[in-house]
């Protein structure tokens, strides 16, 4: 089995647990292949690694299943890069949350077992895609899992966003922004503006409006494959467009059109976890504190 590993370089408290990890699969007999960046790093920090052939997510990875180590922000940035190429990613949490992860890197034992014995379930999740006339704007990898936010640029007036769906005008939302979220995404900046929880294999999107204008702005769940064309004015000469983090400027009254991928982002999920799970343990679901 190859597989292949993505990470951070803020790792520093979990070294000799990520060493463990690595070593343990390798005496497993799995084949690894490290994101280049990553695998300099770990090799300064740990020179007794076993070897690792070095990769670039981007340029096709020749893997089974890749291994994210780190948190949301890691699994994000591998699953933009990895999309298009149908690898199945294990996120395990070396960081804070870690929601999108299924196991903790601690857990050498049950990581290694899962993987090589294949006792895992893969769950496949939707993705967004940006598009715009003005295609050299865009970002080189123009999709998101979570969401893409449509956001003010430099200044504290509230931007204008007017919304079709397949072509018939929906409203206008003015406020702060607008989050264009997956099922996926939900439990992420969605959640925090107000929008709905999303269980994540569900063939749907939520429109949330950040800071409405207008209390009677309420966020608002479509098919997913539903087309949004949306237009952002501004009194700014530009606004802001974010792909799970990955941001990029556009001038006032530019549109860009946001639809479901062609691709699919496939999250290993371990024995035992589920949906209801993660939200009862990660974000106290339902916890009564009194």
């Amino acid at each position: 089995m190859r597989i292949a590993i993505s990470g951070n370089t803020y790792q520093h408290e979990m070294l000799e647990h990520i060493e463990r990890l690595l070593l343990a699969l390798a005496a497993r007999g799995v084949q690894l292949v490290a994101e280049r960046a990553f695998d300099s790093y770990l090799r300064q920090q740990l020179p007794g690694l076993p070897p690792m052939r070095q990769c670039e997510l981007g340029n096709g990875v020749d893997a089974q299943a890749i291994m994210s180590i780190g948190g949301d922000g890691t699994f994000l940035r591998t699953a933009q890069a990895v999309c298009s190429q149908d690898i199945p990613i294990m996120g395990v949490n070396s960081g804070h949350l870690g929601y999108l992860t299924t196991a903790d890197v601690k857990d050498t034992a049950l990581i290694v077992e899962a993987l090589t014995g294949g006792t895992y379930r893969i769950e496949h999740r939707s993705m967004l895609e940006l598009g715009c006339d003005s295609a050299q704007v865009l970002p080189p990898l123009p999709y998101a899992l979570n969401e893409i936010s449509i956001v003010r640029q430099e200044t504290s007036s509230m931007i204008d966003v007017t919304v079709d769906i397949d072509g018939q005008p929906l409203t206008h939302f003015k406020g702060d922004g607008l989050l264009v979220c997956t099922p996926t995404g939900s439990t992420a900046y969605n959640l925090s503006v107000g929008g709905p929880i999303m269980e994540p294999t569900t063939r749907c999107f939520a429109l949330s409006p950040i800071s409405p204008h207008a209390l009677t702005m309420r966020p608002i769940v479509v098919r997913d494959d539903a087309v949004l064309d949306i237009t952002t004015r501004s009194r700014a000469p530009f606004y802001q467009v974010s792909l799970d983090g990955q941001c990029t400027v556009l001038k006032s009254g530019t549109s860009v059109r946001i639809a479901r991928a062609p691709h699919t982002t496939g999250v290993i999920q371990l024995q035992g976890t589920n949906f209801a799970h993660t939200l009862r343990h990660k974000l106290m679901w339902g916890k009564d504190n009194r």
